[in-house]
């Protein structure tokens, strides 16, 4: 086994290609194609499913089970990384989310809904896989680089995995909107063609190409799972496995974690800049991960299509849009911030948020939806980008980042529990998304409440 020096250009690289390799999962599963996927497992009208003992509306359903998943995370993240952490193994811990989201990717295959339990187990592995990896791969980052080298390589891996998802999301597009090109069977009944009229043809032609769309749908699941396992093996072979301490765990290692977690809380106290920003990111983080979270679910069932051909390219359109535009935002986000402040920003980027809650509502054509996409992609980069540069700016003067931020992970993971159980609890018991998504205003009115009093940023901050 090689072992590389701390800020070698090898090293880093290698550290930085593992977002090459999992970023695939967050763009082609969570975000685009498994959404459109689920949405076309149901046929009817009223969009039902039996699982747990209930029945559920689909996308509360969804909702509810990525909640949980979120919710797992953000309680072992804090115990598994202070495990790592003692006993020096967090490569191995690396690896096991990484194999196990990679194999939910490819079990997503069999995803049906006559065995949506398993089907389910697969979807949570997928999700738990990516963000149990990330906890670790995050925490590699001050072992691989010193303080001057990682805002560098930390835009390198995100301009990475950038590059790959997209590449790999283009692949599968092209499978589901061309299945004809890749070998997928678009013949039909010849029956039909000798003796049906020619809108009866053409229906058989088009269900014959939503067969094969389907089918390659369920293909690109398979290629995240062999992207992000196969990629991943070159970050595995430089980065280090951690250092040893020989020691054995114990019950006061397990919960070592979560008793850094009430020490950075007690600390927080007694800094009246950071804990009020912390209340308003905790408030307007939750409602901004359930939209990003839910957006192609809403698209799916709450936007008028047309046909299914016409509804999956629309989607898939408002995706890219999303993902074009956000380039853009994060630029836009960034120069205001720097000329206007954090909070300053923060607080518009959260009346435009509010906005498209209340737009979303109305909404009902592919245009409307295409702009609320573009809109979508203007904020969501730069809310994300700005809202950690922010936390992290108020930081008091301390060696024990990796607290901090494991306590800001911790926190946003929760907010993303509370909003989409929120969301979908009002989704299951209304009956439609439109009005869950009203709610979240509520979220963004206190978000916008809480981040005008925090004091401002260039006052020293005053102790409560």
């Amino acid at each position: 086994m090689i072992q590389l020096e701390k800020g070698s250009k090898k090293l880093l690289n290698a550290w930085a290609f593992y977002d090459w390799a999992n970023s695939v999962y967050t763009l082609t599963i969570a975000s685009s194609i498994f959404p459109i996927f689920y949405s076309a497992l149901f046929l009817s009208e009223v969009k039902t499913v039996g699982a747990f003992g209930t029945e559920f509306k689909s996308t509360a359903l969804i909702t509810f089970v990525t909640a949980f998943t979120f919710l797992v995370v953000a309680i072992t993240s804090p115990i598994l990384s202070g495990i790592a952490d003692y006993v020096g193994n967090k490569k191995n811990f690396l690896k096991f989310f990484c194999y196990v989201g990679s194999v939910g990717c490819v079990g997503l295959y069999w995803f049906n809904l006559e065995q949506i339990h398993l089907s389910l187990l697969f979807y949570f592995m997928g999700l738990i896989g990516y963000w149990g990896s990330l906890v670790f791969y995050n925490s590699y980052l001050p072992d691989i680089a010193y303080p001057e080298q990682q805002d560098s390589i930390s835009a390198k891996g995100f301009s990475m995995g950038y590059l790959g998802s997209v590449l790999l999301l283009i692949f599968n597009l092209m499978m589901v909107m061309f299945p004809q090109f890749f070998g997928f069977d678009l013949s039909i009944d010849p029956s039909i063609t000798e003796r049906g009229s020619e809108a009866e043809i053409q229906l058989a032609m088009d269900a014959a190409k939503d067969a094969a769309s389907f089918k390659a749908m369920k293909i690109s699941f398979i290629t995240v799972g062999i992207w992000w396992a196969l990629f991943s093996q070159y970050s595995f072979y430089f980065l280090p496995k951690g250092t040893k301490s020989g020691h054995k765990v114990t019950r006061a290692v397990i919960f070592n974690g979560l008793k850094e977690l009430r020490e950075v809380w007690k600390e927080l106290k007694q800094n009246l800049r950071l804990k009020r920003y912390l209340y308003a990111f905790f408030v307007f983080s939750m409602a901004v991960q359930t939209i990003m979270l839910v957006a192609v679910y809403f698209g799916e069932e709450e936007i008028s299509w047309g046909t299914d051909s016409e509804k999956t390219m629309g989607l898939i359109v408002s995706i890219l849009v999303i993902q074009l535009v956000a380039i853009l935002g994060a630029y836009v986000t960034s120069k205001a911030s720097s000329k206007f402040g954090n909070i300053k920003t923060l607080i518009a980027v959260n009346f435009v948020w509010m906005f498209l809650c209340f737009y979303a509502y109305i909404m009902h054509t592919p245009m409307q939806f295409y702009i609320a996409a573009g809109i979508v992609g203007l904020v969501m980069g730069g809310v994300q980008s700005l809202g950690r540069s922010t936390y992290s700016k108020f930081l008091p003067e301390t060696e024990d980042t990796t607290s901090y931020f494991s306590f800001y992970d911790v926190a946003e993971k929760i907010g993303i529990v509370i909003g989409m159980v929120i969301f979908a609890t009002v989704d299951q018991i209304t009956g439609t998304m439109r009005n869950a998504i009203l709610v979240l205003v509520v979220f963004f009115i206190g978000g916008i409440i809480l981040l005008f009093r925090v004091p401002d940023e260039n006052k020293k901050t005053a102790l409560e």
